[in-house]
């Protein structure tokens, strides 16, 4: 039996919707301009590494009174609830199933955001399991993380089939070196940088991922 595993945020889920809509609304509680929204985007587009860290630099930017603990956990309440997936992306997963895959999903990231975002959206009855970093204690690109999260979906770690993302450094590199074969969601169709090791091939969504997978 095959078995795909897939990444969360901007994978699985518009996040980068989700953060927009997010940062909309943060702008105008806060009484600030379009300027924020603008700040907002292109830090988030340039940042790595675990989230609440940026809300020290959020809270200096724009010298707000809240904690940027305060911030970091009304961000991680409001943004499942903004998570949205594509409808061709659930359909293509239920496809997925129907052609006897396994499916799994490995997410860096708070236990509870990214529980409430696997739950809100309907991705908890399309899979057989997953694991998010918060709650094993293991981060992608670790490839323990990979393994675990297929002796939750109920296959032994040395039958991997693939990972899919949209990180080549957390994903494609992450899943290489557990032995996965890997896609890339890649809509803006970027070039691999020369430095880094490139995916078995790259779609620009879920859907096409899925496809190809069940096309062979």
């Amino acid at each position: 039996m095959p078995l795909a595993l897939f990444d969360l945020d901007d994978t699985l889920i518009d996040h980068r919707a989700a953060f927009r809509a997010w940062a909309e609304e943060f702008a105008a509680e806060h009484g600030l301009g379009s300027e924020c929204v603008s700040w907002l985007l292109t830090v988030r587009a340039d940042y790595s590494g675990p989230k609440d860290r940026l809300f020290f630099s959020v809270r200096d930017e724009f010298d707000l009174a809240e904690s940027a603990d305060h911030l970091w956990r009304q961000y991680r309440r409001r943004i499942p609830e903004l998570a949205t997936c594509r409808s061709e992306d659930l359909e293509a997963l239920e496809q997925l199933r129907g052609a006897g895959w396994r499916i799994g999903i490995v997410t860096n990231g708070m236990a509870d955001n990214q529980l409430a975002k696997i739950n809100r959206t309907g991705l908890a009855k399309l899979v057989d399991a997953w694991c998010v970093s918060d709650e094993v204690g293991l981060r992608k690109p670790d490839p323990r993380i990979f393994h675990l999260t297929a002796q939750r979906c109920g296959m032994p770690a040395d039958h991997i089939s693939w990972m899919i993302g949209d990180s080549l450094t957390l994903d494609i590199a992450g899943g290489r070196a557990a032995g996965l074969r890997t896609v890339w969601i890649n809509p803006s169709q970027c070039d691999v940088p020369s430095d880094q090791h490139g995916p078995d091939f790259a779609v620009a969504s879920v859907a096409e991922a899925v496809q190809r997978l069940i096309d062979g």
